[in-house]
Parts: structure tokens; sequence; C-alpha cells
């Protein structure tokens, strides 16, 4: 997502790792615009996105980022619902399918002979 690492609990995007320079640079909360207020008053190193304005932004040049990080996966962990967005439908990550691997012959030689 954004050529950033996008994070899924339960189906919803909860984070989004950036590492892309200003303003992509640090944690993106998806969040709804409702809950802005209470998240940041919890934890003041948050901003509004300045291009994704729904979203809020930790910079990785904010003061105490590691404690207000480790602060946000804690909530993010214990499922606040103030925290992520359900994908729109048809976007959402595709699961990978975990079929047998064919069995390859031991002691490296070939199967034909």
């Amino acid at each position: 997502m954004f050529g950033c690492v996008a994070c899924y609990v339960s189906g919803r995007l909860v984070l989004v790792l950036a590492d892309r320079g200003k303003p992509w640079q640090g944690l993106l909360i998806p969040t709804e615009r409702g809950a802005h207020a209470t998240i940041v008053a919890e934890h003041p190193e948050l901003r509004v996105h300045p291009v994704l304005g729904k979203w809020l932004y930790l910079a990785d040049d904010a003061h105490r980022f590691a404690a207000a990080a480790a602060a946000i996966l804690e909530r993010i962990q214990a499922r606040d619902e103030r925290f992520g967005v359900e994908p729109p439908v048809g976007r959402l990550p595709r699961r990978r399918e975990t079929r047998p691997r064919p069995r390859r012959p031991r002691g490296g030689g070939s199967a034909l002979g």
C-alpha cells in the first residue's frame, strides 16, 4: 500500500509502516475521523496526516516515538475499535493458499533415473 507495509488484524487495516520520506515516514494510523479527538487526547504525539486527512500519523522523528508507537500497538492488540478501518469490498488482502509442495527425491538424484 503506497509502497509501504500494511498491517491487518481480523480483516481490518490497522497500521501502515511508512519509510518513504515526509509525510510518509513513520506510522500511519487508519481511523474514522470521529475517533481522532479521543485518540489524539490519549496519544498527543499523533497528528492528522497532511495528505490522508482521514488517518492519523506518528512521524518517525516525533518526541517519544518508540513509547508512543508501543502504546498505540497495545491499543490495536487490545482490539480498540477506534483503530483500524474496514477495507472496501474487493480490496481485502489476498490469502495465500497453502498447497502441498511436490516431493523432491532424496539424495539429490534425479526422479527419472
